[in-house]
């Protein structure tokens, strides 16, 4: 695709270091500037401003240092800035909850600048996106324009908590944010504590006590990791502009927005979720662009996500010729400079739809799965049909409605064996690994944190590498705690494309007890891959304390059946002719989400485990399903 042109590199690049930004309590923000520069020397401006707000050390994150001097050669000053209590900021961190305020002020301090032309974007990926949103929530004069890659929309609802579960990675995060804390970086004792013992070693043990782990070297980082892992309640808390931005959008800022996600991000539904939200109540414009990928700020010049492999055109490149620093400079450029790039005549969202592919092996060991882009003017789509696959009898899955008066599939349950997690939409589950006490000192503690688990799309089947996992290395739909419902082989292809939701009737002998669920593509058996490959595209967890209500946990009554629904994240997959569509439902995804214990006691704080037999109901009176949008092809 062709685009008109943008800002070209004229300029070259100084930086100004830790001008200290002062917030409204006093608190002093290190935050560096990159300005256009000619012969070693910073031209006045006054520029356009981007604000780049990251807790991973401003000058030590390569991709924030890439933006900074990308966009100051393109004629834009660039402040780069840590967060609170972060680095070479002074105060205290909290996940979140300043970010609103200290956002505000930053930009307002920015618009002061005489370099400074009173227009300012944001931009980043993961917490940098979440910190802009958090900021626009307050409304800050001088706020032009928002490119958010992969950030949260309601922490309760769909990241840091998942339907009333609690997403371990957040966990892993409090370890690294710990060992890399102002506290930790003045004491060696207390960064060796966090990192000599793995953060894998600890998933061993919990639930982690307060006062008995080496987080609580960093009282701080023990306080707001206990927070979010034990507040499952929803209140007030989670309503914080911090935390929850749908809940603020009649205040967020009405200005230009493009929102960036992928399928295997773990942020997809947050990415739709605020897509919807601020399209149908801002003139913004508002964009989304959603592609096959994973997490993170390069990601989406990649044309694989895990183990399989999408496509030359699966990359921002293969759709719209040009990187992801091109597109973002498009979209400032169109929206703080005034230049015509041709993003005006875009649609407001481009989405690709996975699949197509054949299914054989690539010469660097991927599943070829392919697919394609597409513009769509409206999430969900319009034309998509939510179209009930109901659970039958005997493992199928059908357009059919159950037609026996009585049937049910029960497993048992054990937290003390919970189902591995392989891929999926994850992030920043993690932990520091070792290196060899020679070279320690030369490697950058940042630059060991490295996933505990496989990420994005990967073949359903345990082996050595797979945390957890016990031999013998088998498919996770051979144990008996996993029950799997599938098509009989596709005589056309599918597509399902959109929010998916799972209806399902369960009960339990416990108080208290989880429903996993997660789609699956089965492809049939190729020359590469003999046994067949069971693709994940999207997966979920209930704890059905909420049953009820999020704001209203309910003790189960033993044997009573209970209806709930349970949004997964949303996809676009093509399923192949020859294909099966399969739901696999649990109890446990292990690290992904914390285990129940099964005793209804409080969340993070339980003494022991029971086993707990659980039960899908799946006839005529109960007719659970998987309620899939298909778009007519």
């Amino acid at each position: 695709m062709a685009h008109r042109a943008s800002s070209r590199p004229e300029h070259g690049v100084v930086v100004a270091l830790d001008l200290m930004v002062p917030m409204r309590d006093g608190v002093r923000l290190a935050t560096d500037v990159y300005f256009p520069a000619q012969g070693g020397v910073a031209l006045p401006g006054p520029f356009p401003t981007l604000l780049i707000r990251t807790p991973y050390d401003k000058r030590g994150q390569e991709t924030a240092v890439k933006m900074g001097e990308y966009f100051a050669r393109r004629g834009y000053a660039v402040a780069i800035q840590d967060c609170r209590g972060r680095y070479r900021s002074e105060g205290s961190f909290t996940f979140l909850v300043q970010e609103p305020e200290d956002g505000y002020d930053t930009v307002v301090w920015l618009t002061q600048q005489p370099w400074c032309n009173g227009k300012v974007g944001t931009l980043g990926t993961s917490y940098l996106a979440w910190v802009q949103n958090a900021l626009a929530c307050l409304n800050p004069p001088g706020l032009a324009a928002m490119y958010v890659n992969q950030g949260g929309a309601s922490a309760y609802h769909s990241s840091v908590r998942h339907n009333g579960a609690f997403e371990l990675r957040f966990m892993a995060w409090a370890f690294m944010g710990a060992a890399t804390s102002p506290e930790a970086m003045a004491d060696p004792t207390i960064q060796a504590a966090l990192t000599s013992t793995r953060f894998r070693d600890w998933l061993g043990r919990l639930p982690l006590r307060t006062g008995l782990s080496p987080l609580s070297l960093v009282p701080a980082y023990e306080r707001w990791m206990f927070d979010i892992w034990t507040r499952g309640d929803y209140d007030e808390y989670w309503e914080q502009p911090g935390f929850n931005f749908l809940a603020h959008v009649d205040r967020h800022a009405d200005v230009p927005m493009l929102f960036c996600g992928g399928w295997y991000d773990s942020y997809t539904r947050s990415t739709l979720e605020n897509f919807v939200a601020f399209s149908r109540r801002k003139r913004g414009p508002v964009r989304a662009i959603v592609g096959p990928w994973t997490h993170g700020t390069e990601t989406p010049d990649l044309t694989y996500a895990g183990d399989i492999e999408l496509g030359p055109a699966a990359s921002i490149a293969g759709n719209l010729a040009e990187d992801v620093y091109d597109h973002h400079l498009r979209f400032f450029d169109w929206w703080l400079k005034g230049l015509d790039t041709g993003m005006a005549e875009e649609p407001p969202l481009r989405i690709f739809v996975m699949g197509g592919g054949d299914g054989h092996r690539t010469p660097q060991g991927r599943l070829y799965h392919g697919g394609a882009w597409r513009e769509e003017r409206e999430w969900p789509l319009a034309r998509a049909v939510d179209t009930p696959f109901y659970l039958q009898p005997g493992g199928g899955l059908s357009t059919r409605p159950p037609e026996v008066d009585e049937a049910s599939t029960s497993f048992r349950f054990d937290p003390t064996d919970p189902v591995p997690t392989i891929g999926g939409n994850i992030s920043s589950l993690a932990d520091f690994y070792p290196v060899p006490p020679e070279i320690a000192a030369r490697v950058r503690l940042e630059e060991r944190w490295a996933s505990i688990v496989a990420v994005g799309g990967q073949d359903q089947r345990t082996s050595p590498a797979v945390f957890g996992a016990r031999p013998p290395y088998l498919p996770l739909a051979s144990r008996p705690d996993v029950l799997v419902f599938q098509t009989e082989p596709l005589a056309e292809p599918v597509e399902v494309t959109g929010p998916i939701t799972a209806v399902l009737w369960v009960s339990s002998s416990a108080p208290d007890t989880d429903i996993t669920v997660k789609l699956v593509d089965v492809y049939p058996p190729n020359p590469d891959y003999p046994e067949g490959y069971a693709l994940n595209l999207s997966d979920s967890i209930f704890r059905l304390r909420y049953h009820a209500g999020w704001d209203r946990p309910q003790a189960l009554e033993p044997g009573r059946v209970y209806r709930i629904e349970i949004p997964l994240y949303p996809t676009s997959n093509l399923f192949g002719a020859g294909h099966r569509i399969r739901v696999d439902i649990s109890s446990s995804n292990f690290p992904r989400f914390d285990v129940n214990p099964n005793t209804g006691e409080p969340l993070g704080q339980h003494t022991r485990t029971q086993v707990a037999i659980n039960t899908i109901h799946h006839d005529r009176a109960h007719p659970s399903h998987l309620l899939l949008p298909l778009v007519p092809r």
